[in-house]
């Protein structure tokens, strides 16, 4: 036998468990496919959030309107890196595009990205700000901004209420077709998961719904919590009621997400299908800290309680604030260990029902952890850019 087959073995033996086939000795998806639904689950939740205002006519979240817009699309722009990356040769990303595979549910993802980046969100961030983008650029006096603005005019410099009120309605339309396109952008990639018949792990109907309402959680968190600290960092009073139907909201998308994923788990007890012995002494084994402790516990029935105590009892404003902070923060970090579980726990246990595989992150290279983290935290960097250029901020500011 070839020696550089038996140190592989080798190697091997120390990660696992059992009877395993040998094609399944390494995991095919890293911690980026756990990213990847991760961030466009943000930019779905963040845009649903959005929608709530322009289309259902929710007006105490009014002060968060345009800054969901501009997570939305700081998230957006990031999105398919995780994937980019993960590629062998990402340079032929681009070929989804110049030899379209419909058949493909993976390569359908770039006409779904591009339709609902350059025809909904940007279109529809364009429309919001264009009368302050031609102020802007005709008031603005630092050159290179104001170069900046006068390009974003896109040589439209008429701003005539009746220029603005076609604005308006024209926005509308796109919220309400931008809707269903942020649900199917993510609901797509449980769709993914969902049709993969040969994991029992994953293939379930109510994988792309479980992937919708979860991203629905997590938008919403991370606006809410980007509000709060931008309200901080301004110096700026925290508009209440704005914050507790926000609060509202994340309560009813965390219960019915987290819902779901029960019912799924029951549903799985009670098939009781060859497949599962295996699958409790995974999630009663290697998962139940990503699972059990942090998914379930500490990142859904935590943010309940805390979420659910504020709608029950009267408590000081204060209190509310850092009851908020708290369950957007356990929300955000039980949607990334769900997402953990799903791609990653789902790889662990061999098609044999047999053995388990384990997975070690490295720490640098293409698909470690610093590269993670680093497509992690970029869109906030894009989003802080963004900020300083189209500040979503009211003109009167309150100090706290």
């Amino acid at each position: 036998m070839d020696m550089a087959i038996i140190e592989m073995l080798r190697g091997a033996l120390g990660k696992v468990s059992g009877f395993i086939y040998p094609n399944e000795l390494e995991l095919q998806w890293s911690v980026l496919i756990v990213l990847y639904p991760y961030i466009t689950g943000l930019v779905a939740g963040a845009f649903v959030l959005a929608s709530l205002e322009r289309v259902f006519d929710v007006k105490a979240i009014k002060p968060i309107y345009r800054l969901s817009l501009l997570v939305a699309l700081a998230f957006l722009l990031v999105a398919p890196l995780p994937l980019n990356v993960h590629l062998g040769h990402p340079e032929r990303g681009i070929e989804i595009f110049m030899t379209p595979h419909t058949s493909s549910a993976m390569a359908m993802f770039g006409f779904v990205y591009l339709w609902y980046l350059m025809v909904v969100l940007l279109m529809e961030v364009w429309l919001d700000y264009r009368k302050e983008i031609v102020e802007w650029s005709l008031s603005e006096k630092f050159w290179p901004k104001r170069l900046f603005y006068k390009v974003l005019t896109l040589g439209v410099t008429n701003i005539s209420p009746r220029s603005l009120e076609i604005d308006d309605k024209l926005g509308r339309i796109l919220t309400v077709v931008g809707l269903p396109s942020a649900l199917l952008l993510h609901g797509y990639v449980g769709f993914i998961f969902g049709s993969i018949k040969a994991n029992p792990w994953w293939s379930t109907p109510l994988m792309p719904v479980i992937f919708i309402f979860s991203a629905m959680a997590s938008g919403i968190a991370g606006v809410m919590l980007v509000y709060m600290l931008a309200c901080w960092a301004r110096n700026v009073k925290i508009d209440m009621p704005c914050l507790d139907t926000i609060g509202k909201f994340l309560l009813t998308a965390i219960i019915v997400a987290f819902s779901l994923e029960m019912l799924e788990s029951l549903q799985t007890v009670y098939e009781a299908e060859e497949h599962f012995d295996i699958i409790s002494l995974l999630v009663e084994g290697k998962l139940f800290v990503s699972m059990i402790l942090i998914q379930i516990i500490m990142g859904s029935i935590t943010p309940i309680f805390l979420l659910g105590t504020v709608q029950l009892v009267e408590l000081p404003e204060k209190a509310r604030k850092i009851f908020y902070a708290l369950a957007g923060t356990l929300a955000l970090i039980g949607i990334l260990a769900m997402r953990w579980n799903v791609v990653i726990g789902g790889q662990f246990f061999s098609k044999s029902f047999l053995g388990f595989t384990t997975y070690k992150m490295e720490l640098a290279g293409r698909e470690g952890l610093l590269s993670a983290i680093g497509l992690g935290i970029l869109p906030l960097f894009i989003l802080a850019a963004l900020l300083y250029l189209l500040p979503p901020w009211e003109k009167t500011k309150e100090s706290i």
